[in-house]
């Protein structure tokens, strides 16, 4: 069977790939899906409110799943030296999380909270949230998707320490399945010093604020 390497979801490592997996559909076949998918829900994919959805899911998907077309290696390669002797704990507190289920492709929502110990230099912070990004716009379960973003940020900065928490809703449990509202998910990864009960202390309360 034909084949193609594809970096893993860690970073660091290839996979090997079906050669079919590997090729993206046309726009047009896109869109045919979406007529299946209208009419074996019932109804007519030909009907006025209907003819320009297909186009306007397959373009609602280029969004979603944007994550996709995005390196984490390119977002956090530049980082700076010069920073005075700064060597404490940076922090991001709220970042928004908007992903899909890869089981219900559903959406999930909620916020990411990262931080890293730096060892030597530091990132731009709209690195982080960017990185977050890169990962939330794909298919995900939300453990996958903790243990990524800590990978990507360990990985390609070298801190002393990462702390990833993200602490979200699934639609796949509030309108499907047992349809309980006001259920939060919570991920965590710590790395490194985050290890540390005093260090993931401190953590917490930047967090709670």
């Amino acid at each position: 069977m034909d084949a193609v390497l594809e970096r893993a979801d860690n970073c660091s490592e290839l996979k090997v790939i079906p050669q079919e997996a590997a090729k993206s559909p046309t726009r047009a076949e896109a869109e045919a899906a979406v007529r299946t998918l209208i009419r074996w829900a019932g109804d007519d994919p030909t009907r006025e409110g209907l003819l320009d959805t297909p186009k306007r899911v397959a373009k609602a998907y280029e969004e979603f799943f944007s994550g996709y077309t995005k390196d984490p290696a390119e977002i956090l390669a530049r980082t700076f030296d010069e920073v005075a002797g700064y060597d404490d704990m940076v922090v991001l507190r709220g970042i928004k999380v908007e992903s899909h289920c890869e089981h219900h492709m559903v959406p999930v929502q909620g916020t990411a909270h990262v931080a890293y110990m730096p060892n030597g230099s530091v990132v731009g912070i709209s690195k982080l949230a960017r990185t977050v990004e890169a990962f939330a716009n794909r298919l995900q379960t939300q453990e996958t998707m903790t243990a990524q973003i800590a990978d990507a940020i360990e990985t390609h900065l070298k801190p002393k320490g990462v702390a990833v928490v993200v602490d979200a809703t699934h639609q796949c449990m509030t309108c499907r399945g047992v349809k309980h509202d006001g259920v939060y998910t919570i991920t965590r990864q710590f790395r490194g010093v985050f290890k540390e009960a005093d260090q993931e202390r401190r953590f917490w309360d930047l967090i709670r604020g």
